[in-house]
């Protein structure tokens, strides 16, 4: 219920043209439809021109006065997303299907769970590595988002050599594994 006001509390704040229900619709939505066009053979720009297209079509509707949602505001902005970007790859000939055949066949909701299960288990990853403490962090940091080799991070950690940097990463691995298990178990954010 609280859910439910809050998003009618969202729509007539768009059509108000309020900031604060602008960004809000925006930080709620824009990275699942980021994730939507990257994954589907569009880029960055793409997915902002989509996005905003769909913020008109729901600003538009919302200022009628007559629009009523029967799903939640994420379920049809993806829905005018998903339909949006069909149609211009479809324009730009990199998509030969019938863009009502791929509606039928693909249940939106499925996708929209999907997408928020694998946020969910993001998050929980995200409070798994920030518990997981110095200098784990910052070791497992160096070798999969620096990607700098065993040997710089043996140096830059002060082991004395790569071996030992490569089982010290090993063991905080399998302790942000057992972080991020027991949360995973217990559903906890």
């Amino acid at each position: 219920m609280k859910s439910e006001n809050n998003e009618k509390a969202l729509l007539q704040g768009l059509a108000r043209s309020d900031k604060k229900a602008v960004e809000a619709i925006y930080k709620e939505n824009y990275n699942m439809i980021q994730s939507l066009i990257l994954n589907n053979n569009g880029s960055a720009d793409d997915a902002k021109d989509i996005f905003q297209e769909a913020m008109i079509v729901l600003y538009e509707r919302a200022r009628s006065g007559s629009f009523e949602l029967n799903c939640q505001i994420r379920t049809y902005i993806y829905s005018v997303c998903r339909r949006l970007w069909l149609k211009r790859l479809q324009q730009l000939n990199r998509y030969s299907s019938e863009v009502s055949d791929v509606i039928e066949t693909v249940p939106v909701d499925d996708e929209i769970e999907d997408h928020e299960r694998r946020n969910t288990e993001f998050e929980m990853m995200d409070k798994a590595i920030d518990s997981l403490g110095q200098p784990c962090r910052s070791l497992l940091e160096a070798y999969y988002l620096q990607k700098k080799s065993m040997q710089e991070i043996a140096v830059s950690f002060g082991y004395t050599n790569a071996d030992n940097a490569k089982t010290q990463k090993y063991k905080c691995l399998m302790r942000l594994k057992k972080i991020f298990f027991s949360q995973y178990k217990n559903g906890s954010l």
